[in-house]
């Protein structure tokens, strides 16, 4: 039987301008739970609450007798970058008109976040009863579409009616599928139906270069008889251009994530409980707080999970010289670590076997983020974007140098989050943020477009500790969209970047 889920979550009163995602649905080879027939399926959405309490977000139609169904209702959740947005999706056998699912048999289900989901082409993955345990053979696919605007207007014709319009798609095969149906307009001679959105992957596969039909129904019976010349369906189509966060991720650009930890001696002795490095007995200190919360987010965007991570300010092995540019696994050829837990491990690492010492230089970090971005730069397509966090305890010491390293990269694809640790004064991180006007090199070139984002640690001890990175992370959509629609490039997949 189906597991308890909690009831839908009120929509938010007032306008909003936060960006749903539109996930469609579809599966195969499910689990026959009918006798003598096949199951009659339905998709439901959940999102997570936390503390594996889940609530209902959406569902699809039921499908009769169908092993492997194609929902046309879509599911809409609202999309936060800036979150990891688990959800679980549940296919349930539905045989009576009842809304609950308690005595509907489960077919099976997957969890995943909505990163994963607008971060893959086709997200597919293996329906499971339970967590281990696979639902037969059946599986789950699901995708993000973008959405496509249109208005239809059919001119004069003699006779009565009550027109409505169909426009069909062209399968692989040629045959052609309906993609959508209008409202009927009664008693209408001059029809104009309301304008609608039809996702570009619904109307043609997401080729706005394959044709579709479009069949007007003519009246079957007229009074009186009269010869009827086939009218002209006038459409105006607008397809946005405005493209989203979304639109780049789901075309296929990368986010590159980098980490750079201050390893300075105003941190403190690392074995004093009272050094910023120092590890609590439940193995966490404001560095991995700082680490997880914003890496857990961001890894969903990069496809290979590896991440470069470095140090600065700290006398490093074999010969003891202060670097401030180490990778913190001591691999100079092949910084990356296996994710954010690899990040986590290779900081563990470095702490017992580096020397804290100074001074406290952003721009050598920053810069090597940045030949990176200068290199994806150079590409004609959205494909890498990159994201630098660095933390520190605030006591810069290359303010300078660290403003033209800023300047230079607010014309690169690229940000920069900062997050102070400990109690020091902030004010240079603030400067570097652009809360005193809008930041500029020693030579007085403003920065292209605002890249930094400084947040106090301190500020969010008792906070959810998914504030963090919600804070931090929240402005970086904003930021790609603004590079990259400075360089007029659309997303990589889009039509009009492979003109």
């Amino acid at each position: 039987r189906s597991p308890t889920i909690s009831p839908p979550l009120s929509p938010p009163s007032g306008p909003t301008s936060r960006p749903s995602s539109t996930l469609t649905v579809s599966c195969e080879s499910l689990m026959d739970k009918d006798v003598g027939s096949k199951s009659d399926p339905m998709c439901v959405l959940q999102q997570s609450l936390g503390e594996d309490q889940w609530t209902e977000m959406d569902r699809t139609e039921r499908v009769k007798n169908c092993e492997k169904p194609e929902f046309a209702k879509k599911l809409l959740v609202d999309y936060f970058f800036e979150r990891v947005q688990k959800l679980k999706l549940g296919i349930y056998d539905i045989d009576n008109k009842s809304t609950s699912l308690n005595d509907d048999d489960y077919l099976g289900g997957v969890e995943c976040t909505l990163g994963q989901i607008v971060s893959s082409k086709t997200f597919t993955r293996p329906l499971e009863l339970k967590k281990g345990k696979l639902a037969g053979k059946g599986r789950i696919t699901v995708s993000e579409e973008t959405s496509l605007q249109i208005t239809t207007q059919i001119p004069d014709f003699m006779g009565k009616s009550d027109p409505f319009l169909e426009i069909f798609r062209q399968g692989d095969d040629g045959s052609w599928q309906l993609a959508y149906r209008s409202e009927v307009i009664k008693n209408n001679l001059n029809p104009n139906w309301k304008s609608f959105s039809v996702s570009l992957q619904s109307l043609c596969h997401g080729d706005v270069q394959k044709p579709v039909k479009v069949l007007y129904p003519l009246p079957q019976t007229m009074t009186p008889p009269v010869t009827l010349i086939p009218s002209r369906v006038v459409f105006y189509l607008q397809i946005e251009t405005e493209y989203s966060f979304l639109d780049y991720v789901m075309g296929g650009c990368q986010i590159n994530f980098t980490v750079g930890v201050d390893f300075t001696g105003s941190n403190g002795d690392p074995r004093s409980p009272d050094s910023l490095h120092y590890i609590s007995p439940n193995g966490m200190n404001e560095y991995l707080s700082a680490i997880w919360s914003v890496g857990q987010v961001v890894q969903d965007y990069d496809t290979d999970k590896l991440f470069p991570a470095f140090g600065f300010g700290a006398l490093v092995p074999p010969d003891g010289k202060v670097s401030h540019e180490f990778s913190l696994n001591f691999n100079p050829t092949n910084p990356y670590c296996q994710g954010v837990q690899g990040v986590i491990d290779a900081y563990r690492n470095a702490l017992v076997n580096v020397k804290l010492y100074g001074p406290t230089n952003f721009s050598p970090i920053i810069s090597h983020v940045s030949r990176f971005a200068a290199a994806a730069a150079q590409q004609p397509t959205a494909t890498q974007y990159f994201v630098l966090l660095i933390i520190t305890d605030g006591e810069i010491t290359d303010l300078d140098q660290t403003r033209n390293a800023i300047v230079a990269a607010s014309r690169l694809p690229m940000s920069i989050i900062i997050v102070g640790v400990g109690s020091a004064d902030f004010k240079a991180m603030e400067f570097l943020d652009g809360d005193e006007g809008v930041l500029k090199s020693l030579t007085g070139e403003p920065v292209a477009r605002d890249i930094v984002q400084f947040v106090p640690f301190q500020k969010f001890q008792n906070a959810p500790k998914e504030a963090l990175a919600q804070t931090v992370l929240a402005e970086v959509p904003k930021q790609l969209v603004s590079y990259y629609k400075l360089r007029n490039l659309p997303p990589p997949n889009s039509p009009q970047s492979n003109k």
